[in-house]
């Protein structure tokens, strides 16, 4: 057999694909990691633990199919991701064999998210999880909260704002978090056990439905978010549907500036129940008051009735012998001195 050259081979490797393959193919696979290089987007695919192999979203193909793909589901594309993809089968003599990506359809990956978020809400519901925050009790007054958000997000700056400008003194505190993307679970789930000694914690974000969302579905942030010992408030910024962190949370409200509100009214409503209780407490009081000074009127009229010096105007007088009240005339003897008592004075008497 006549020997071939390594170039020569892969020559022949190629134009045999070229020759035995489609233009291009339809392929369900997971992306196993993603980045950006150039404008280029580089991306390892796989089919479980059989199959592996490279994929290239060239820079022009990339920012059109990107930009698609988020305006239809809302989120990037990334590692651990479900795709639909058209690819061309490409082999390199130096680079081997890889797939470019020339197309993407976004209702396969919709589909596996939803098919991911319906299985976080059955485990939730199985470990009774679901509803465990709408088991703790709201504080009267909401005043010191914990804020999990991004430090330079814009929506942390609208809730603040909302919150600085009301009638009442809230005090808040940053618990700085990813809020996208690969790690935003984890950080989040560490900005949780920092937090201790507040009445409420609030979870915020803000953009639109071109950012990533998906952290937000993740079972072990519901999991623990379902399991904390204060309050949760949400307002992720979801346009398009409600997140399992929103369904765990003790109030979800769509926007930071709608928690801030949220907030607001509440304290609006406790402070109106307060000044209510004020009134009735007042009213109560006044009329104890009429009450008390009324017997007060009554006790007096009987000591005026029962004191002496009344009943010496009116002629009485009172016997007293060596200061002893004289009340029977066995008490006394012929010869005895005894004192008489009137309402103006007193003067001694022999018997």
């Amino acid at each position: 057999m006549e020997a071939l050259t390594l170039t020569e081979l892969c020559l022949l490797i190629g134009e045999t694909l070229d020759d035995r393959l489609a233009p291009s193919y339809w392929v369900q696979a997971e992306i196993s990691s993603l980045s950006l290089k150039g404008g280029h987007m580089y991306l390892e695919l796989i089919d479980g633990k059989t199959a592996k192999m490279r994929a290239t979203c060239w820079s022009g193909t990339q920012e059109m199919l990107t930009a698609y793909f988020e305006s239809e589901t809302g989120q990037q594309l990334q590692a651990g991701m479900k795709v639909l993809i058209e690819t061309e089968v490409q082999f390199h003599p130096v680079y081997g064999l890889s797939l470019s990506i020339v197309g993407i359809d976004p209702a396969y990956t919709l589909g596996d998210i939803a098919q991911q978020r319906q299985r976080t809400i059955q485990q939730l519901e199985k470990d009774g999880l679901i509803d465990a925050q709408q088991l703790l009790p709201l504080p009267t007054l909401i005043r010191r909260i914990a804020v999990i958000s991004s430090s330079n997000a814009a929506g942390y700056e609208d809730f603040k704002h909302q919150l600085d400008t009301s009638h009442y003194r809230f005090e808040t505190q940053l618990f700085g978090a990813t809020m996208q993307g690969e790690g935003a679970a984890k950080s989040i789930i560490a900005a949780l056990n920092e937090i201790e000694g507040f009445d409420a914690v609030v979870i915020i974000r803000g953009g639109g439905a071109t950012t990533d969302l998906s952290c937000f579905d993740n079972y072990e942030l519901c999991a623990v978010c379902a399991q904390f010992d204060l309050p949760i408030l949400t307002g992720i910024g979801h346009t398009r549907d409600v997140s399992v962190l929103d369904l765990v949370a003790h109030q979800a409200l769509k926007t930071p500036t709608a928690v801030a509100e949220w907030l607001i009214h509440r304290m609006d409503d406790q402070m109106a129940r307060i000044n209510d209780l004020l009134t009735r407490l007042q009213r109560t009081a006044e009329r104890q008051i009429l009450i008390r000074r009324h017997r007060i009127e009554l006790l007096q009229q009987r000591l005026a009735a029962c004191n002496p010096e009344r009943i010496y105007r009116m002629g009485y007088s009172l016997l007293t012998k060596n200061g002893q009240i004289i009340r029977s005339v066995h008490d006394l003897h012929p010869g005895d001195i005894v004192t008489t008592h009137l309402s103006d004075g007193s003067c001694d008497l022999k018997v």
